[in-house]
């Protein structure tokens, strides 16, 4: 039996199901992360080590859900019509930060882009975070040079707040002399849109 039938729906949009992550999805996040288009603007095309989600990430994935009651978190995304796996979106606040600002995230198959998935996951979450889950900011961060994920940030109703420094572990990164930029929108500029 497929187990993902178990798994009850985090939130639905027009043509993706997102949920929360499971034990048996490291297969799915390590092939994500093997592409090194995918991984260009995040470790300059290195895919993520083959036991990275087995032994750390898929752990640390669950603690999440259990410290923020399963509201925040990483959310695997499928097609609702194949059932295909296309990535995934995160809203999260920081570890320790205020629960009413949080970081928005995506990271999709090379297949799947394109086709407007991030976009619409993206929207989907914000109004989640704004209407349900008293959230008053929303900020999302990405590499200057990344267009494809600024244009979803834009589509979403985000505007550019700033630049950003690029991390040390990062400076392999093409671009990375450009440095990052993050964008924000609050509550009050999600509801007048």
């Amino acid at each position: 039996m497929d187990h993902h039938a178990l798994v009850i729906a985090y939130l639905d949009t027009e043509r993706l199901t997102l949920r929360h992550f499971t034990l048996d999805d490291a297969d799915l996040l390590t092939e994500l992360d093997s592409d090194p288009a995918v991984m260009r603007y995040l470790t300059g095309g290195e895919p993520t080590a083959p036991e990275y989600y087995r032994e750390r990430g898929l752990p640390r994935i669950l603690s999440g859900y259990e410290r923020w009651n399963g509201n925040f978190g990483l959310f695997a995304a499928h097609d609702k019509a194949s059932g295909a796996f296309v990535g995934w979106f995160h809203l999260r606040p920081e570890v320790d930060g205020p629960l009413d600002e949080v970081e928005l995230g995506y990271r999709l198959r090379q297949a799947e882009w394109g086709k407007g998935y991030a976009t619409e996951g993206s929207r989907a979450l914000l109004a989640k975070g704004f209407t349900e889950l008293d959230v008053n900011l929303v900020w999302a961060a990405t590499m200057a040079l990344n267009d494809g994920s600024r244009k979803v940030m834009e589509k979403a109703g985000m505007t550019l707040a700033g630049t950003l420094d690029t991390p040390p572990d990062m400076q392999m990164v093409e671009g990375s002399e450009r440095g990052g930029v993050r964008y924000e929108i609050t509550k009050e500029q999600w509801e007048q849109r």
